[in-house]
């Protein structure tokens, strides 16, 4: 083996550890995008992918429902972690926004309206859920999501609802 070779397989060997390691102590809530790029280039490098593109791998291994999962080999609740008084804050203001969530879930339209007839399916589909959408704000029906947002907002949902139907 040459010394490249060498200084290739050591730093994959300390990323995977540093990675696992991390990952075990990461606190469960989501990753941020630079925590998960540097878990993703980790796993790119020591080959665990096995053909998983970046946005699977995000979706599955930094979400806030992949990191409530406990690590393999982590036995102590995430719970009884202590935290420094900026990091509570800090975790209050994100578990803020998931509280402050209306308890009505999203109503979403089964049919696309029968006025937009004359449209184009895309645009059709576009004005039925945005006529929805006016009507769950106005009644707090939203179920929390906003008209457009990462991972999928009010629009994605019922576009996607309403192509099926």
């Amino acid at each position: 083996m040459t010394k490249q070779a060498h200084f290739t397989a050591l730093f994959s060997a300390v990323a995977v550890c540093g990675a696992t390691l991390f990952a075990a102590t990461w606190p469960a809530q989501a990753l941020t995008s630079q925590q998960c790029s540097a878990k993703y280039q980790a796993a790119k490098t020591a080959g665990t992918l096995n053909g998983q593109s970046w946005n699977d791998f995000r979706k599955e291994q930094c979400g806030a429902d992949a990191a409530a999962a406990p690590a393999a080999g982590s036995a102590e609740p995430k719970a009884a972690e202590a935290k420094p008084a900026t990091e509570k804050s800090a975790a209050a203001k994100t578990s803020g926004a998931a509280a402050a969530a209306p308890a009505t879930p999203a109503v979403f339209p089964s049919t696309v309206d029968a006025k937009y007839a004359k449209e184009t399916a895309s645009r059709a589909r576009l004005h039925t859920c945005a006529d929805q959408w006016k009507l769950n704000k106005a009644s707090n029906a939203t179920g929390g999501l906003r008209w457009i947002q990462k991972g999928g907002g009010y629009w994605s949902e019922c576009n996607k609802k309403l192509k099926g139907a």
